[in-house]
């Protein structure tokens, strides 16, 4: 078994990483999102996107040889054309779905939680009826405005990397839900 060493120093916006022959990488970002610069370390530019407390991310690297053509591939049969490098048989990508609706429902609107008091008391479709909110605000949150809504809107997702897009604006949208009720007082006893 090898032991791996591994040490970051932040400076600013930017994190340093150092392996055993120095620096390896310079990230950029935190929680939920960050740019990845390699330096003594093999690949491109890494770029992560996750929903921080789920242990849902996704990762893309950037090709630095983009420029050049590409080697000839196989086919990738019916799996052809899906944007992610996980391909999924038939159903997975329901289950994938699925999985991610139940992991919404347990961490943003579970039984005692604030979000599900906002659910019980229809607080969000108040919200939407007040003129003062923006259009993006609006959309946002008409997204959760109740169980049935987030459920339909998740359940349309196309792919992995849609169903993940989708999950992302669900937590945005509680969050924001959140902070709308709390700064109106609409939950103080």
């Amino acid at each position: 078994m090898s032991f791996r060493f591994r040490r970051s120093a932040r400076i600013g916006p930017l994190r340093f990483n150092f392996g055993k022959s120095g620096l390896s990488s310079i990230s950029l970002g935190g929680r939920g999102a960050s740019f990845n610069i390699p330096v003594a370390r093999s690949g491109g530019p890494r770029t992560t996107v996750g929903l921080p407390g789920t242990g849902l991310s996704w990762s893309v690297e950037h090709n630095p040889d983009a420029n050049q053509p590409a080697p000839a591939q196989l086919p990738a049969g019916p799996a052809e054309g899906l944007p992610n490098s996980r391909r999924f048989r038939p159903g997975q990508l329901d289950a994938f779905k699925q999985g991610c609706l139940g992991v919404l429902q347990e961490q943003l609107f579970a039984s005692g939680s604030q979000g599900q008091l906002i659910w019980e008391l229809n607080l969000i479709t108040r919200l939407l009826a007040d003129p003062s909110l923006g259009s993006r605000t609006q959309g946002l949150l008409a997204t959760i405005e109740t169980p049935e809504a987030m459920e339909a809107y998740l359940l349309r997702a196309q792919s992995q990397d849609d169903a993940k897009r989708r999950a992302h604006r669900c937590v945005e949208a509680a969050q924001e839900a959140a902070r709308l009720v709390n700064a109106r007082g609409w939950l103080k006893a």
